[in-house]
């Protein structure tokens, strides 16, 4: 089959990382990159030895796909220009700016039969892949995402920028709509929210809080899932994974390096105590959603982040922001 012809738009820090790993997948071209700092695409494309387009007009009429990874306020506007052009879309996230934005998308997609995958890139994980045989049934999910300042993501406030991740796993884990949801955050430094808390309630009873930070002095990416017999940690920036489980087995010859912690006598049962450290896989993680947005093109497989998806996160995040700019 022939190779799909991809083009790069932005080429700030994801744009940069999205070029290189292109440049070496064997399933595509990568044909140019777009950037309104023309110096700056011109240096990229010298670097992979492809072609700086001088419009997107231009860069649409050689490729059959993008990658969208310019500011979050321009990713409408690109992706609509893109879809008319009947390109697949690769769009970093969040989706774009508003969540009325990313339906309009979604109609625009679907009427040019074009595909939309978004990049929510701790889906891709390796931490999370280590979960993939581990039934997943949160009744409480606690998350912490906490960042060092980087000036290059104050266009969107921190519920955009790093809650958004844990909104859309948690929205993708617990399979139930949302009951209630109650937020506070406060502005420090930039003019946007740069820190935010959020307590989510299901109607299925489970129950998440979200805490993100862009002012902490030591990064964190960790959730903490606590369901019926078991309890999972997750830490997304070291790619680890913890596991305690009850389990009537006397030994647990599925979990790797499982170690039995006790027992508990319930009734006419002994449930044992197990610690397991499940081995997570080498992968890189924006390298595996490339992959899937191309076997979605190629092969017809389901996208892996979906628009409509995207779009949800997308809706919960704004009422956590009108939430807390309520409050102020």
């Amino acid at each position: 089959m022939q190779k799909i012809k991809i083009g790069v738009i932005g080429t700030g820090h994801l744009g940069s990382i999205h070029t290189k790993l292109w440049k070496h997948n064997l399933d595509v071209e990568l044909v140019g990159i777009y950037d309104v700092d023309k110096d700056k695409a011109i240096n990229i494309a010298n670097e992979y030895l492809i072609k700086s387009f001088d419009s997107l007009e231009e860069l649409f009429k050689n490729v059959d796909a993008v990658t969208i990874a310019s500011p979050t306020t321009t990713h409408y506007e690109v992706a609509k220009l893109a879809i008319e052009n009947k390109k697949h879309c690769f769009i970093e996230k969040p989706i774009t700016s508003t969540y009325n934005e990313a339906i309009k998308l979604i109609e625009l997609a679907e009427k040019s039969k074009v595909l939309i995958q978004v990049g929510h890139v701790e889906r891709f994980n390796p931490a999370i892949k280590a979960l993939k045989d581990t039934r997943m049934e949160p009744m409480f999910i606690e998350a912490h995402r906490l960042s060092q300042f980087k000036p290059r993501a104050t266009d969107v406030s921190v519920i955009h920028d790093l809650m958004i991740h844990d909104i859309d796993l948690m929205l993708w884990l617990v399979k139930s709509e949302i009951k209630t949801l109650d937020a506070t955050g406060v502005s420090v430094i930039t003019e946007t929210i740069d820190i935010a808390n959020a307590r989510i309630k299901f109607e299925n009873g489970a129950v998440a809080n979200l805490t993100a930070s862009r002012l902490s002095a030591h990064p964190m990416r960790k959730m903490r899932i606590f369901q019926k017999n078991a309890y999972i940690s997750i830490d997304f920036g070291n790619q680890e994974v913890e596991h305690f489980y009850l389990s009537e087995n006397i030994a647990d010859e599925n979990a790797e390096y499982a170690h039995l912690l006790g027992s508990i006598q319930d009734g006419l049962k002994n449930q044992n105590i197990y610690y397991s450290k499940p081995s997570v896989p080498k992968l890189n993680a924006i390298e595996e959603e490339q992959k899937a947005f191309i076997n979605a093109i190629k092969y017809n497989e389901p996208i892996a982040v979906d628009a409509y998806s995207a779009a949800k996160a997308l809706k919960y995040a704004e009422e956590i922001s009108r939430q807390i700019e309520n409050q102020r």
